[in-house]
């Protein structure tokens, strides 16, 4: 690389970066507001302009607090219950609808490709009603099947892993049928590893959507003792009143999971990028 060329990339590197720190100050700032209020002590305003986010000092009461005025534990491990049954659930469903419609021959096979898609324009409060009608009639209302089974369907996810099985090269699927593969064989040794990075992005999204799960919970259950963790959020909100450390100190608590599940998963989706730049 020339001097008059690194000249020129310089600027452009550098403006690039200073982009990307905006943006990261953007995403990482309400959560920063959010854990110093949950470490402010009672003296201090959570709500100063400017904003003082230094607690003075910090103080774990608020935590312990949260932790002890409602059942956490218990709704803690209802939305584990939830992820654990529903992600992989989720992701079993969604691969075996999408790779017929992405590798397999038959009649209308557009058209219900078109219908499943379609559904992602419907907005989800508009299924609310049937959805709960249906879960009554099967007697699941107020159960964690109640609230588990409506999720295990998601047009995305279909979309998403359809056009990703797709794109896997036909030479493949072909050199897995000239070593005695049936479909089964196809879809378990060839699809679903070329799918990994799709499967860890479905993961993350599902983890997201069933931990922050709170309408359709609200909706079909009326146990408290059924809540996932973000509908027992709102009802330690009831519980503290206007406390906004303790909400903050919860939430805090509840954001844990989502961070640590994500670092997890990032490895297989950066793994997935590398390989396709390799590509």
């Amino acid at each position: 690389m020339t001097a008059r060329t690194r000249r020129v990339r310089l600027p452009a590197l550098a403006a690039n970066y200073a982009v990307l720190i905006i943006l990261a100050i953007v995403f990482v700032a309400p959560f920063v507001v959010l854990l110093s209020a949950a470490l402010k002590p009672a003296t201090q305003d959570v709500f100063s302009f400017p904003p003082d986010l230094i607690p003075r000092p910090p103080v774990p009461d608020w935590f312990i607090h949260a932790w002890t005025v409602i059942d956490f534990p218990r709704y803690l491990l209802n939305s584990v219950l939830y992820v654990g049954v529903m992600v992989p659930a989720y992701l079993v469903v969604a691969a075996l609808t999408a790779y017929p419609l992405a590798r397999m021959r038959f009649r209308f096979r557009g058209l219900v490709f078109m219908l499943f898609l379609s559904t992602m324009f419907l907005p989800g409060e508009l299924m609310l009603i049937p959805r709960f009608l249906v879960v009554s009639q099967l007697g699941l209302a107020d159960s964690y099947g109640g609230v588990i089974l409506p999720g295990l369907l998601s047009a995305t996810g279909i979309f998403l892993l359809r056009q990703t099985f797709a794109a896997v090269p036909q030479a493949l699927e072909d050199a897995a049928r000239m070593d005695g593969c049936r479909e089964w064989g196809i879809f378990w040794h060839v699809m679903v590893p070329a799918a990994r990075p799709a499967f860890a992005v479905l993961a993350i999204f599902g983890f997201i959507s069933v931990w922050n799960s709170f309408i359709w919970p609200l909706v079909v259950l009326k146990d408290t003792d059924k809540y996932p963790i973000a509908l027992a959020l709102s009802y330690l909100t009831g519980v503290t009143g206007t406390d906004v450390r303790s909400l903050a100190a919860g939430t805090v608590i509840s954001l844990i999971p989502v961070i640590v599940f994500f670092v997890l998963m990032q490895r297989h989706i950066l793994e997935g990028m590398k390989g396709a730049v390799k590509g």
